[in-house]
């Protein structure tokens, strides 16, 4: 059985200030039209279809384009919901569009219920395992502990028992949304973190021919049957290494896979350049970057006057202009946010503690408070995602990293 796995299309998501809709159009048009020049059997999307749980109408509306043409197609898609998505508003209907061959799973109590599609060598069983927020679903579950370690282990089991009352010889594939041990993040996706732990281990999907996962946006291969389609297009400056592309996968007699990546289009290509000013606009090698979307990284010890007009008659495109100025190690204004570049909220939460105690962090009974502390608000922040009327959200179409930011700060980024 030939599948076509991707995920984080992040429909309504902008790039800095620039409005994706059109290459997220211009995306959906290349999945359908791989679905039929490649002869795929089956689609699976792993969640985060959406940028936020109210997305604008204009994605709500490409959803439903992208949905009909593979309806039209004959060609049955998966998909599960992601942690940006509302997990209820995105399954509203899944029991009517599954006559057309759309099977959205949104719904954790449905994990063990799967999907199943038939080749000339058997069944082959498709889990969506939508993503799992421990805080509101360890109890639904039974998992036996708090993290998402516990909740995927417990999602897994039903998965196993459930296939094992199935033929002998059924292949099975298991959609999840999730931070694996191993994967290379990006700056773009929202932190899940939970009582300091954000990965799970790959050995939690043992037994399964391939696992399909969506949340980190860069292509990987966690092992030869778990792996990452990363998002169809860049969400951050973080990716502009990336290689955009899904995963074309041959399920073979016995569970044997085979997998090809597929590029996807890119509207622009993305630049990360750094050093003074003047230097800058004066060096003929980043003339290769004069048309792409560019972040530029100023280390002048002094800002210069009008830096964003200067530079953005050499490189039109700039959207991000961050200062990091070079200074001695020991100089009283090194920037505060260097020092939190690259700490999760748990680390900067035991940071905290340790400089008002005079170098002395949390106890274990303390480091529970702070896990507790930190998974209520997250928990919190979900349910009312999931609540929220249309009313109360932004205008803003989308944000540029992880969170909402607006387009100033995101474009303009100090570093004090």
């Amino acid at each position: 059985m030939r599948f076509l796995h991707t995920s984080d299309w992040h429909l309504g998501r902008s790039f800095h200030r620039v409005n994706l809709l059109a290459a997220q159009r211009r995306f959906i048009d290349h999945l359908v039209a791989t679905v039929r020049e490649r002869h795929v059997d089956a689609v699976l999307v792993a969640g985060d279809v959406y940028d936020r749980a109210v997305p604008p109408l204009a994605a709500v509306e490409l959803f439903d384009d992208a949905l009909h043409r593979l309806a039209d197609l004959g060609v049955p898609t998966v998909m599960i919901s992601g942690n940006h998505d509302s997990a209820r508003r995105l399954g509203v209907g899944a029991g009517l569009i599954e006559r057309a061959g759309i099977h959205l799973r949104t719904d954790p109590a449905g994990c063990a219920t799967p999907v199943v599609l038939a080749d000339d060598h058997g069944d082959v069983a498709f889990y969506g395992l939508p993503y799992l927020e421990p805080a509101l679903v360890r109890e639904a579950l039974g998992a036996d502990g708090t993290g998402h370690t516990a909740v995927l282990r417990a999602a897994m089991a039903r998965v196993r028992a459930d296939l094992a009352t199935r033929p002998p010889g059924t292949r099975s594939v298991v959609l999840a949304h999730a931070f694996v041990t191993g994967g290379a993040p990006s700056d773009s996706e929202r932190d899940i973190t939970v009582g300091g732990v954000a990965s799970v281990p790959a050995e939690v999907f043992d037994g399964v021919d391939y696992t399909a996962l969506g949340h980190l946006h860069g292509c990987q291969a966690i092992t030869e049957r778990v792996r990452y389609s990363g998002s169809p297009l860049a969400y951050s400056f973080s990716e502009a290494r990336h290689r955009k592309s899904m995963w074309l996968v041959d399920l073979g007699p016995g569970g044997a896979v085979t997998a090809e990546r597929v590029d996807c289009p890119v509207p622009r290509p993305l630049a990360r350049i750094r050093g003074r000013i003047e230097d800058l606009l004066a060096d003929p090698g980043l003339a290769r970057h004069e048309d792409a979307w560019v972040e530029a990284t100023l280390t002048d010890p002094a800002r210069p006057h009008e830096p964003m007009p200067r530079l953005t008659r050499r490189f039109p495109h700039l959207l991000s202009l961050v200062f990091d100025p070079e200074r001695a190690p020991e100089d009283p204004l090194a920037s505060y946010a260097q020092r939190l570049r690259g700490r999760t909220d748990w680390q900067i939460a035991e940071d905290f503690v340790a400089h008002v105690r005079g170098g002395r962090g949390p106890d274990e009974a303390e480091r529970a408070v702070l896990g507790a502390a930190l998974d209520a608000v997250r928990a919190a922040e979900t349910e009312s995602a999931a609540t929220r009327s249309p009313a109360a959200e932004s205008p803003a179409t989308g944000s540029a990293g992880a969170g909402s930011v607006g387009a100033a700060s995101s474009s303009r980024k100090v570093a004090r």
